[in-house]
């Protein structure tokens, strides 16, 4: 836990991703920039790049620090592979954060690589048995709806898509200040008869907890709203996902056509553009940052390979933000309220309101 007045270190990974490190300090330098003396950002890589970029910035900010890491884990290395990189941006960085000399680490780098250091670099939450990454979703109400997992777990028991849940909704509360969120779990049908046996078990762990859980979801509740957060398996998450990220060049595609057919269209796009830029922008991720994977105990933040500047400078924040609220504590705490979903926890409602996870109504029968 990082206190009161003290500045927060940031680890960022400059190297390995689709985009040049220089993007990736671009973003860096407009987050140190930004967020001033709270933040110590550590630009992690190779040196010799690193340096040729600083020169070029006659207003370095002074909150800027470099951590040499000699090699790089390349998108097309493996996650065993890029464990096995031990002097690798994500090794190093992540090591940083491990013997305490960063308080968050994030990276643009090899998802599987960053995955699988961050387990066994940092480790898992006691009574976490797997961790998972989460992603948001626009919807129709303006707050973004949480998916977890997105990629980390393709095959789930239903402790995992539970405790997946619980992850989630502790994020959605203390990141997204939504009290009481309403958890949902993705199935074929709202009826708790619809889905396959391992949804039908863990309809019965939320059922049992005192996490505000409303029940089956369908893909189509996402972007409407009505639920903050969505458990699935990391197969399925990873679908929703890679579908979500075709929908923004989808639209824009399809207007650009509409409006070329005729005058009058054209006429309209201008006066339509207004709207059409807060569209784009409802599905530009780099307004996310990145992807937290939750359960490490710590925080990594796991960014898109082709990650504009913005996008890491509110990685950065993002990465900040969880450090501030605690959020590996508080999974741990309220894991261990829940015996790590195995009990109805009803004798901890006391823990569990004062991080505003309960449910306000009476649970059905």
């Amino acid at each position: 836990m990082v206190s009161n007045g003290k500045p927060i270190t940031v680890a960022l990974d400059v190297m390995g991703a689709d985009v040049s490190p220089k993007s990736i300090m671009e973003g860096g330098l407009m987050a140190a920039t930004q967020v001033g003396d709270a933040l110590k950002l550590v630009f992690v890589g190779k040196i010799e790049i690193i340096n040729d970029f600083i020169k070029n910035q006659p207003n370095l900010p002074k909150n800027i620090l470099i951590e040499n890491a000699p090699h790089a884990v390349a998108m097309s290395d493996t996650a065993t592979e890029g464990i096995r990189k031990k002097t690798s941006s994500i090794a190093i960085g992540l090591m940083m954060h491990e013997e305490g000399r960063a308080d968050a680490f994030v990276s643009a780098g090899n998802t599987g690589a960053v995955m699988a250091s961050s387990i066994l670099i940092l480790g898992r939450i006691e009574g976490v048995t797997r961790p998972a990454i989460v992603s948001f979703f626009p919807n129709l109400k303006g707050k973004p709806t949480l998916v977890i997992d997105v990629g980390a777990n393709v095959d789930c028991k239903p402790v995992h898509l539970f405790q997946f849940g619980l992850m989630g909704s502790i994020y959605a509360s203390l990141m997204g200040g939504r009290t009481s969120p309403k958890v949902g779990l993705l199935s074929i049908g709202e009826e708790r008869s619809k889905g396959n046996e391992t949804v039908l078990a863990t309809h019965e762990l939320f059922e049992k907890s005192d996490l505000n859980f409303i029940g089956n979801v369908e893909g189509r509740d996402i972007l409407t709203g009505e639920v903050d957060v969505v458990a699935t398996d990391g197969f399925v998450g990873n679908v929703l996902l890679k579908f979500a990220e075709s929908v923004e060049k989808f639209l824009t595609s399809s207007i650009k056509h509409q409006i070329q057919t005729n005058v009058f269209s054209r006429i309209g796009a201008g006066l339509l553009s207004p709207f059409l830029k807060r569209l784009r922008k409802t599905f530009d991720y780099s307004e996310y940052g990145g992807a937290p994977l939750l359960g490490i105990d710590g925080v990594s933040i796991i960014c898109h390979g082709s990650s504009s500047p913005k996008a890491i400078k509110n990685a950065v924040i993002v990465a900040m933000e969880m450090v501030r609220h605690r959020i590996a504590d508080n999974i741990r705490e309220e894991l261990a309220s829940n015996n790590n979903g195995n009990n109805n926890g009803q004798e901890n409602k006391r823990v569990n309101n004062r991080i505003r996870l309960i449910r306000t109504d009476s649970p059905s029968d």
